[in-house]
């Protein structure tokens, strides 16, 4: 296991009416917030007004922009920041799942910035100073709510990149899986497959003695599987919804990471998918995920794949190591049908058009040197096996 320094500097109030303490973490830090939202499920499950009835009690003064897309744009930042700088806002208040924190995390560095926002997502180095973000989670998906990181999409460019810096964590997060209840079933099992892609990242490493990060990955993972369908077929399910929800924080908040190293594989090559379609990001990574685990599975990654097969799936561990290993992929693959996702590019659309110029463009900083090296060849490799 390797040294480690880790500091959780967001505050979470999590369960039912834990919005009732959303006034008293805003005034931590000023009396005027910029609202960030999408679309208008915010309005039809009452949180809306619930949230401007608190701010309006507390003399909480409010500018809002909404409108923030499934894969947030440097547009709608952009748009953000204007108002940051023309209002004077104290704090950054997103209300929704992972793409509407994320663009208030880009909004919030790019309030202190006089150049172009977009500067950030490809330079993190370039952030010195943020505004305050105050977070209220709506779908359990990214873990934006407790990490340090963004990913923003740039249609011009076609690019979706990922970013952070360390103050961009929230410092709070308002956690109620009620406000979760009316997430649609296909966002539901996006969601789900989107939190087991962050366990999963880590889970496989080339690391060694990190035995506590492994249970709780497998842990995790489980709850998912358990859970997952649970939330799927019945979404006023409280019990899932909440353990789904934490399961979201836990998976990317740098618990399971600590003491581990190495690049994250299939994410970067979901992203050119998503800067190139504009897909949801979790059916984005089912599709991958089996398919860069049969590309991956050899001689010398068989063990991990064996332990992940019967520590995660249960499967008899008197079976032949190879067996053992392959059926851990498909119950992977079935996991993920069995929620209704799509299991090939095909189905949504996506044929092998933009394959070099997307695999290309995934390694311009260098091969990715995840759980095994990555280059070209094996990104477009991984590309036409998920055809």
């Amino acid at each position: 296991m390797k040294n480690f320094h880790y500091s959780i500097k967001t505050d979470i109030h999590f369960g039912k009416g834990a919005i009732e303490n959303l006034p008293n973490e805003i005034k931590k830090y000023g009396k005027k917030v910029l609202l960030v939202y999408g679309g208008g499920s915010i309005r039809k499950i009452g949180l809306y007004d619930k949230v401007l009835d608190l701010l309006n009690e507390n003399n909480i003064k409010c500018i809002e922009i909404s409108g923030v897309e499934p894969n947030p744009r440097i547009d709608t930042v952009r748009r953000g920041v204007r108002f940051v700088k023309s209002d004077k806002i104290d704090v950054i208040l997103p209300i929704g799942g992972g793409s509407t924190i994320d663009c208030a995390k880009a909004i919030s560095a790019g309030s202190f910035y006089d150049g172009d926002p977009w500067d950030l997502i490809v330079d993190s180095s370039k952030i010195k100073k943020v505004l305050p973000i105050i977070s209220v989670l709506t779908l359990a998906a990214t873990g934006s709510e407790m990490d340090a990181g963004a990913v923003i999409s740039n249609l011009e460019t076609r690019e979706k990149l990922g970013f952070g810096h360390p103050d961009l964590r929230p410092k709070a997060s308002i956690l109620d899986p009620e406000y979760t209840y009316t997430v649609p079933k296909n966002q539901t099992a996006a969601g789900t497959a989107d939190i087991m892609s962050h366990i999963l990242e880590v889970y496989f490493s080339k690391n060694e003695g990190a035995y506590l990060q492994d249970r709780m990955c497998e842990a995790l993972l489980k709850t998912c599987i358990h859970y997952g369908p649970i939330a799927y077929r019945d979404g006023e399910n409280y019990e899932a919804r909440a353990n789904l929800m934490w399961a979201s924080s836990l998976a990317i908040n740098g618990l399971l990471s600590n003491g581990k190293s190495g690049a994250w594989s299939v994410h970067p090559i979901e992203h050119e998918l998503s800067a190139y379609y504009d897909i949801t990001h979790g059916v984005g990574l089912a599709i991958l995920t089996p398919n860069w685990m049969e590309y991956v599975l050899d001689n010398t990654t068989i063990e991990k794949f064996v332990q992940y097969g019967i520590n995660v799936w249960d499967i008899d561990k008197s079976l032949d190591k190879e067996k053992i290993a392959k059926e851990s992929i498909e119950k992977t693959r079935e996991f993920f049908k069995s929620l209704e996702i799509p299991s090939c590019l095909k189905e949504i659309n996506i044929n092998d058009k933009h394959f070099e110029d997307m695999a290309e463009h995934c390694v311009r900083k260098g091969i990715i040197d995840g759980y095994k090296l990555l280059d070209k060849d094996s990104i477009i490799q991984i590309f036409k096996s998920s055809l």
